[in-house]
């Protein structure tokens, strides 16, 4: 028998297409390589880390890492600290250890106003194989240990699968954050007897979402507003697993870059309110049997993305340039990649008609790509021996 919760929960995924007007943009498909950037070189800042997932910068000038692990490094003065422990266990939501699923310690974001705060945000995933969620806390950092740790947010649906669990974080000028939580995995893992990958399309939950939350995790009132029971925080929804997002300082559009299934990565550029069509309209296939994972690419009702790769990119971290060094990318989107293992230029974004893709080898799996307060392009790769890399012209 259905539970009230399970019937409301596939009901508002049945009719949920009737309460949008349409939107349909134009996508530009990816295939193929793409023309190598030339000019370049690599500098290694720092190695020797363990599965690491972000960097940011404290306004000392000195940086904060996280690994998968559940670990930290400081970057000081060029100087890799040892690593230090997180306040609270995290998991990678599969069996077999920390390295085996996908989840671990995830984002670190640096409070905008951090000299009157001292706090530093994290997402983590909690729990094991059989049920497991991303959550979002913050800290302040004395030394080399985080104290007083606060728990501000946790997905109050587990899972069980060690896939998809986000999770980026991004502050906006109006010191609110914005936090991405992945659709929960692929079939056959399930939510109310229902490939969980549909919650995507359901308000009522967090999976496949971006939510807006005010810094000490409480819900902002102007939030945007959707039909049926949404779940509290709700600011986007429709997204696979985003791992990259980013505002641009200049025209203050919110890009985002997230997984597909089998081919069918995308990028998208951000409106509060709106959906973004996954699984319901997407250029995916499923694993395995490379089917369709839905019929359509264009849905009434949905924003289409801005590039979909068809070649698998893997997308994880990204930034949009605005800096000095390399001026003929000023304003493109820099998309890290853990298949194509570089960093994707992708210029004149806002038309997909225009657009032109270009990379930056790396030759390792792209995690992370930051800019720093010094205007230099950093690239974090992910492995157990994971870089901390600095792009440079020569």
């Amino acid at each position: 028998m259905l539970t009230h919760m399970t019937f409301l929960r596939k009901t508002l995924i049945t009719l949920l297409p009737l309460f949008f007007t349409p939107a349909v943009w134009a996508t530009h498909v990816s295939e193929g390589k793409v023309p190598e950037e030339t000019g370049l070189q690599v500098k290694v800042i720092a190695d020797e880390l363990f599965l690491p997932w972000a960097i940011d910068w404290l306004p000392d000038g000195n940086a904060i890492l996280t690994e998968k692990r559940g670990t930290l490094r400081l970057l000081r003065d060029g100087q890799l600290s040892g690593p230090f422990d997180f306040p609270v266990e995290v998991t990678s939501g599969g069996s077999g250890g920390i390295t085996r699923g996908q989840g671990g310690l995830m984002d670190v974001a640096v409070c905008p106003n951090y000299r009157r705060t001292g706090w530093i945000y994290f997402s983590f995933s909690s729990g094991d194989s059989k049920a497991n969620r991303t959550e979002l806390a913050r800290a302040r950092l004395e030394g080399e240990q985080l104290v007083d740790f606060e728990p501000l947010w946790r997905n109050p649906d587990d899972k069980r699968s060690g896939q998809h669990f986000g999770s980026r974080i991004l502050f906006l000028p109006d010191n609110t954050l914005l936090l991405s939580i992945g659709d929960g995995g692929n079939p056959p893992v399930s939510l109310d007897g229902d490939d969980i990958r549909k919650q995507a399309q359901n308000p009522g939950t967090a999976f496949g979402k971006v939510f807006r939350l005010n810094p000490d995790g409480s819900i902002p009132g102007d939030n945007p507003s959707f039909q049926g029971s949404a779940i509290p925080g709700l600011w986007t929804y429709g997204h696979r697993n985003i791992q990259g997002i980013h505002r641009d300082p200049e025209t203050g559009d919110i890009w985002a870059n997230e997984h597909g299934a089998f081919r069918g990565d995308e990028l998208n550029l951000l409106q509060p309110g709106q959906n973004f069509g996954w699984p319901a309209a997407t250029y995916s296939r499923n694993y395995g049997t490379r089917s369709k994972i839905s019929r359509v690419t264009e849905l009434e009702g949905t924003i289409d993305p801005q590039l979909v790769w068809m070649s698998t990119h893997a997308p994880s971290g990204l930034r949009v340039y605005r800096g000095t060094e390399f001026p003929e990318w000023n304003g493109a989107i820099l998309s890290g990649g853990l298949i194509t293992r570089d960093v994707r230029v992708i210029q004149h974004a806002h038309h997909p008609d225009k657009i032109k893709e270009s990379s930056i080898p790396i030759g390792k799996r792209v995690r992370d790509v930051r800019l720093g307060p010094d205007g230099g392009l950093y690239v974090l790769t992910d492995s157990q021996s994971g870089q901390l890399l600095r792009i440079l012209p020569k």
